[in-house]
């Protein structure tokens, strides 16, 4: 997963950017695709408009996907400028099952300068909602325009993730205070406290005990300066056993993080174990593989093991 690059699929559709596709004249069916709407840059009209001509355009009751790119045209403005335009048009959305907030790539606006706000509302105004994802948490260290969460009860969330350079503490602790009986996937890009990442090991418990987690399948604890650590309270964690798959990718892991978690309970039924942007040794990585050998086990994006100044993927 990378933010260079607007997403192509989503939810198992292919994303179709609206505008450009109202503009050619070559609509799909409205259940076929993801649809796209967002500003581009120097768009002298404003998100508000796009969005009233979208819903005047397509068959939006039978809408499964909507993928929300940049809601303004220069310089970032809070989601809650945008946010209440698309919770207000909820019940016009019947069929809608997936939702991306902030397909934004990095040349468009830095991950940590997308300003967001409350998305509790989001899973009251969406009821059927299966997949939501996130990106963005904010830079403001006042609370303003700072990605926030309520904890609440959703029943049918299956896939769940945050994408930040800095995922706010009261944020991860409200996620693991959340009821999600349905949830599947979750994944959690940490981030760096400089970046606003002010949440703290501890607020992992609820998600390595899994006891919120019923239906948790897949696991993604990343992105952290701490990586080692983490792996380190993965490798006895009550959740793994019942885990397909696994992700502690996009950190500074290390060879001291990989024994940990191969020198803990067994990781030999997992489908695939998640560890791209690593720092470690090709001896540690063979030992991996061979530890692991019917694991899908993904070590791309090899980081100098021997650099002191260890950053993870994705921050500013």
């Amino acid at each position: 997963m990378t933010i260079n690059q607007h997403i192509e699929e989503f939810h198992g559709l292919p994303v179709t950017d609206f505008l450009e596709a109202a503009k050619e004249g070559k609509l799909p069916e409205a259940p076929s695709t993801a649809w796209k709407v967002w500003v581009d840059w120097d768009d002298e009209t404003a998100f508000a408009e796009h969005w009233a001509t979208f819903l005047e355009t397509v068959a939006v009751e039978k809408v499964t996907a909507l993928v929300i790119g940049r809601w303004f045209s220069e310089e970032p403005e809070s989601l809650a400028e945008a946010l209440p335009l698309i919770l207000a048009s909820a019940g016009r959305f019947p069929a809608l099952r997936a939702l991306f907030l902030g397909d934004i790539t990095f040349e468009e606006c830095e991950i940590s300068w997308i300003q967001m706000c409350d998305i509790t509302p989001v899973f009251e105004a969406f009821p059927q909602l299966e997949e939501l994802v996130v990106r963005g948490a904010g830079e403001d260290y006042d609370g303003n325009d700072r990605l926030a969460l309520k904890p609440v009860r959703h029943e049918k969330l299956k896939a769940l993730r945050f994408e930040a350079g800095g995922l706010p503490g009261p944020v991860v602790r409200a996620v693991g205070a959340c009821d999600f009986p349905a949830l599947e996937k979750l994944e959690l890009w940490l981030g760096v406290d400089n970046y606003g990442g002010n949440w703290t090991n501890e607020d992992l418990a609820p998600f390595l005990s899994g006891a919120n987690l019923p239906a948790l399948k897949h696991l993604g604890l990343q992105n952290a300066e701490t990586q080692d650590r983490i792996a380190a309270e993965v490798a006895h964690a009550p959740v793994v056993p019942r885990l397909t798959g696994l992700s502690l990718s996009m950190g500074a892991l290390t060879d001291e993080g990989a024994a940990a978690l191969l020198e803990g309970q067994p990781l030999t039924h997992l489908k695939t174990l998640d560890l791209h942007h690593h720092y470690l040794t090709e001896g540690m990585q063979k030992r991996l593989r061979d530890a692991l050998p019917g694991v899908e086990v993904d070590l791309s994006g090899a980081e100098d093991p021997n650099d002191n100044w260890r950053y993870v993927a994705v921050s500013e």
